[in-house]
């Protein structure tokens, strides 16, 4: 190919460039970089607090009411917080699940366990500010009476109920806390509790131990367990999984020698719920990654009183 030629190319392509270039508008400024002059930039940053609920007790299990805010000490992740609010006898409304497991392993002791919850609700709620609710569990979790000021229809939600088919206790656990108690927000303006009544076992259940657990915890959730089995002299797969739960999240485990007992454990129950404290730090430093935190929390000089709480919390992720 000739010179010539070459050049005549190359002049039709520059020719060409240089037409489209001047019927192509310029690219817009995205809406998110035009610079207003007459408005401040805005920056906001979520502060997050953590809420914790829980009961002191002296080496007899009698509640220790008289304390104030500065016999406390938080550490979390072994890092020592300022406490921001401090509430003894705490009197906030209180949100309840009782779980109650209607498996063929209890149908024996099942009109024992109607006739403790039931007298439980009536004892532990106040109906001008509680709500409870009715979970049952066998081969499926089962809500049974969403959260309700009426203290009837919570009764009739129990006795309604049939024992038949597996457990599926960690379903039950799962789902109370993620379609129910944590949607009471603000976090701060309640107590959320689960009172759990099984034999601890499970053998349906879709999610593990570990994500019940979870779930719990990020709802900032309270457990308590009453085991309906008392055959057993030791420490059985169920009481273990009963123990797990409650150990973790601030509450207690019951173990009735006799199916007529259940109500004095419900009794327990009741009379702890209404001797608690409540305080609320901010972490400091301040992790927003979705990570479990480790908080420890103790009575300053007083080795000898037990504090019951959770063991940690995770931090939203932004």
């Amino acid at each position: 190919m000739s010179s010539r030629i070459l050049l005549a190319i190359t002049g039709v392509l520059a020719a060409a460039v240089w037409a489209v270039a001047q019927q192509t508008p310029p690219p817009k400024q995205s809406v998110d970089k035009v610079e207003k002059p007459d408005q401040p930039t805005v920056f906001s940053l979520e502060v997050t607090r953590v809420g914790m609920l829980f009961s002191v007790l002296d080496r007899k299990g009698r509640f220790v009411t008289d304390l104030t805010k500065d016999d406390f000490e938080v550490l979390e992740n072994k890092r020592p917080q300022v406490i921001q609010e401090f509430a003894a006898e705490s009197n906030l409304p209180l949100r309840l699940a009782i779980l109650i497991d209607t498996s063929n392993s209890i149908r024996d002791r099942f009109r024992f366990e109607q006739d403790a919850a039931s007298d439980f609700l009536k004892s532990a709620m106040r109906t001008s500010a509680d709500k409870a609710m009715v979970v049952s569990f066998d081969s499926n979790a089962e809500m049974v009476s969403d959260l309700t000021d009426n203290p009837d229809r919570l009764e009739k939600a129990i006795r309604d109920l049939h024992p038949g088919g597996g457990t599926s206790l960690y379903d039950a656990v799962f789902l109370a806390c993620r379609d129910r108690l944590s949607k009471e927000q603000p976090s701060s303006k309640y107590r959320r509790v689960i009172v759990l009544v099984s034999d601890g076992e499970d053998n349906q259940s879709q999610y593990t131990a570990g994500q019940a657990m979870e779930e719990a915890l990020k709802s900032d959730v309270m457990v308590f367990a009453i085991s309906t089995n008392n055959i057993s002299h030791g420490d059985s797969d169920g009481d273990k999984v009963l123990k797990y739960f409650t150990s973790r999240t601030g509450g207690r485990a019951f173990f009735p020698f006799k199916v007529e007992d259940l109500a004095q454990s419900f009794e327990f129950i009741a009379e702890e719920v209404r001797h608690q404290y409540a305080i609320l730090y901010r972490p400091e430093p301040l992790k927003a990654d979705g990570l479990f935190h480790q908080v420890e929390l103790k009575v300053k000089g007083h080795k000898e009183l037990i504090v019951r709480a959770r063991n940690g919390y995770y931090a939203p992720k932004m």
